[in-house]
């Protein structure tokens, strides 16, 4: 796909799977692409009366193909005649990204070091010859190394190449509330089935997720089988190896290491160093080597913090003005540093991911129900707003219906004591721990 017109072409060729080439035709045969870039799709509309028409009956069916294409939910825009010559205008002599709106993850824009080398160039090596060899592929680290971004360069590096290769990328979360969906509302379990056991490159993150739930790992299991048959790439990312998946089914730790398992671990000082002035490049700003040095020295946890700090520094240039010496950049860093607070993560983050956990809605868990399902969320909640911010016990009390802080420390005992006779427990905890990592 080497332009906008050439993804238009593609989604309505899929709109017509869905409905028929006479709607499609109809609605959308006049219907022009003009760009492709982060904002989404743009097209161009002949009449007001038929955006406003599409707008309010078919735009869930175009973007429905839009993410069948790309695997991510991409926003539509739809411009009449004069607002595409003032947009055209407007982008003209601009840098737009035709190919794909996720051109930023590449191989080349992934800083290589010596405890991420491994999975990189097994990576680099599933691109260039899918199906192959390493098939599937299993990258696993902590949150924030890179896991993400080698899935996107895999994916645009195998899309440049193979340019009619269905290609889908997918969140196991993602996957997991898809079929919850489906199964609740009585859909076509074959329509489900098809979307992903009829592609070419196949790419799930976070695959811990699917651990425990049994429908979604029936599904994953005999989707993982078709694909493989057929020689199609698979490629998955993880926290942790499949050995360590405790509720995992065992059917599925097979497969999973049936292929290359390759780890990522935390970069080392002289990778955080490239990481930094990699980031700093991309922003358009000189970082100091002895700002870089305090840098590299200070954040060692992950990639994503590296990129934080980056964003608050150039945030400080830009208030207090271009030329800014040495001296107050490390006074700006140092007290960046020295708030923990912007690298933990809100309580109400905690609570919105232990809810998704448990398929509750968050109001119940800061409720008075006694329902057991819903205390034993609660404890949990609890138990890792304590581990994972400052908040006092009584600050926590505060966020459960105003509950004393007698309460929240016996709900917090009685996770410790269960984490102790059951692994399963640890192990869901570690699965919502880095879910709440993801999502700040």
């Amino acid at each position: 796909m080497k332009s906008a017109a050439d993804v238009w072409d593609k989604v309505k060729t899929l709109m017509e799977e869905q409905t028929t080439s006479v709607f499609v035709n109809t609605w959308f045969g006049d219907v022009e692409a003009v760009a492709l870039d982060d904002s989404g799709l743009i097209l161009c509309v002949p009449t007001e009366f038929k955006r406003n028409y599409i707008q309010s009956k078919y735009l869930s069916i175009l973007k429905k193909s839009l993410f069948d294409l790309f695997s991510f939910d991409l926003e539509v825009t739809l411009l009449l005649p004069e607002e595409r010559a003032e947009f055209e205008q407007k982008s003209a002599g601009e840098s737009r990204k035709g190919d794909s709106p996720f051109l930023e993850y590449t191989f080349d824009r992934f800083v290589v070091g010596s405890t991420n080398k491994f999975a990189f160039t097994a990576a680099v090596k599933v691109a260039n010859e899918p199906g192959g060899a390493y098939n599937p592929l299993f990258i696993y680290g902590q949150s924030g190394l890179g896991k993400t971004h080698l899935l996107h360069a895999i994916a645009n590096r195998v899309r440049d190449s193979h340019p009619n290769y269905r290609i889908l990328y997918i969140k196991s979360e993602d996957f997991v509330n898809e079929l919850i969906t489906n199964l609740r509302r009585g859909l076509d379990m074959q329509e489900f089935r098809n979307k992903y056991r009829t592609v070419d490159l196949f790419l799930m993150d976070d695959v811990q997720f699917i651990a425990g739930k049994d429908s979604s790992e029936e599904e994953l299991f005999h989707t993982f089988n078709t694909l493989h048959e057929q020689g199609k790439q698979i490629v998955f990312t993880s926290d942790r190896p499949p050995q360590e998946m405790l509720r995992l089914e065992q059917r599925l730790k097979t497969r999973f290491e049936m292929g290359l398992s390759a780890d990522i671990q935390p970069p080392d000082y002289e990778t955080r160093m490239a990481i930094l002035k990699n980031k700093s490049m991309e922003r358009g700003i000189v970082l100091p080597d002895p700002v870089l040095s305090y840098v590299a020295e200070n954040i060692t946890a992950n990639v994503r913090q590296i990129e934080g700090v980056v964003n608050k520094i150039m945030a400080f240039q830009e208030l207090m003005g271009a030329q800014v010496d040495v001296d107050n950049t490390l006074r700006a860093v140092r007290d960046i540093l020295r708030s923990k607070e912007d690298f933990l993560p809100s309580a109400d983050t905690i609570i919105q991911e232990v809810a998704r956990f448990y398929d509750l809605d968050s109001s119940a868990l800061r409720g008075q129900s006694q329902n057991k399902e819903i205390a034993t969320a609660r404890n949990v909640a609890m138990y890792i707003i304590r581990e994972m911010t400052q908040l006092s016990l009584v600050e926590i009390g505060q966020l459960f219906g105003g509950r004393h802080h007698s309460t929240v420390i016996n709900s917090i005992n009685r996770v410790e004591k269960n984490m102790k006779n059951q692994p399963e427990l640890s192990e869901i905890i570690r699965d919502i721990t880095n879910a709440v990592n993801s999502a700040y």
